[in-house]
């Protein structure tokens, strides 16, 4: 059944450090009837949907002006699940161990636990993170899989949208719900590859690059 987004999304105000049960539960009950969120991390605000939502990739990919392409990142709630999308060594593990939760998106080879059309096409790999943040990690708790997502960043923009107020405006009627905890940053997180013989750093963004062994 395809997912007809209604005319204006929920906008639920959520407390940053206490999060509502109730707001998370319905905001779970929405992603699992094909709902999109917009939603605060530690770096900016994101836009996700459930992993098997098809139809929700095409919308989110709709918003951002972007083709397939563009991968998304999957937003898992600690490192034992890491370990069940991305085959992981004792030294991938240790670092991801030092890095999470926080600021970064780490790019690892997929298990088969990701479906193929999540992978890179050549590369069979996914960017995987845990944000350190209240809100996303009850939701994750509450929903018990990962996030499909990408930074909510129109193609008209320079940086990512960071007032719900704006993005209520802006895109209120694309998506399905708002988790509003208040401003967060414009900064996107730093991506690191852990599919060579030595991590590589492909961005420099709201993780401390010093933790892995950067200058």
């Amino acid at each position: 059944m395809q997912h007809e987004p209604s005319n204006m999304s929920q906008h639920f105000h959520l407390h940053p450090d206490n999060p509502q049960p109730r707001y998370l539960r319905e905001t779970v009950k929405l992603l699992k009837a094909g709902g999109v969120m917009v939603y605060p991390t530690d770096s900016c605000y994101a836009i996700g949907c459930m992993i098997g939502n098809k139809d929700g990739m095409e919308r989110i990919r709709a918003i951002r002006g972007v083709d397939d392409k563009h991968m998304f990142t999957l937003i898992c709630r600690d490192l034992s699940e890491i370990a069940r999308y991305a085959r992981v060594d004792n030294k991938q593990y240790r670092l991801l161990k030092a890095a999470t939760p926080g600021g970064y998106t780490f790019i690892l080879e997929a298990t088969k636990e990701v479906p193929r059309r999540l992978q890179h096409p050549k590369r069979s790999t996914i960017g995987l993170r845990v944000p350190e943040h209240t809100v996303v990690a009850s939701l994750l708790a509450e929903l018990d899989e990962p996030i499909l997502s990408m930074t909510l960043q129109l193609p008209e923009d320079e940086y990512p949208l960071n007032d719900p107020e704006e993005i209520s405006l802006r895109i209120g009627n694309r998506i399905d719900v708002i988790l509003d905890s208040g401003f967060c940053g414009i900064e996107s997180t730093t991506v690191v590859d852990l599919t060579g013989a030595a991590p590589e750093l492909i961005r420099r963004g709201t993780g401390p690059v010093q933790l892995l062994g950067f200058d």
